[in-house]
């Protein structure tokens, strides 16, 4: 299984607005759940959203409100619209499957400051 290709990623204000993209390919990518992860500097992963297959959602607690998970599978590509950015959402984004299933990409940085 070829590992997701994420984008997007910047530098942006607190309060802005940043839209990832994560294309990916096979079998376990296209028919299996897709989450969002993010990485923080000195912390661990941590799992901010999923999608599944038909569309249905979760958001962890600290991006409810503020994120939106979408997945196109005919183009196998699942986006992360974010906004009311702050420094605290700060890290390097990735997707995978919900259970890590797949290779881990390079990720795409998203940072937050004035």
């Amino acid at each position: 299984q070829v590992q997701p290709v994420e984008s997007g990623g910047g530098l942006v204000q607190p309060g802005g607005s940043l839209r990832l993209s994560c294309v990916g390919s096979g079998i376990i990518f296209s028919f299996n759940t897709v989450g969002w992860f993010r990485q923080a500097p000195e912390k661990q992963r941590e799992l901010v959203a999923t999608v599944t297959r038909v569309g249905s959602t979760w958001y962890a607690d600290s991006v409810k409100g503020r994120y939106t998970i979408s997945r196109d599978n005919a183009k196998n590509t699942v986006w992360l619209q974010m906004s009311s950015l702050n420094p605290e959402d700060t890290a390097v984004y990735y997707c995978n499957t919900r259970s890590g299933a797949l290779a881990w990409g390079q990720g795409t940085q998203v940072t937050v400051s004035s």
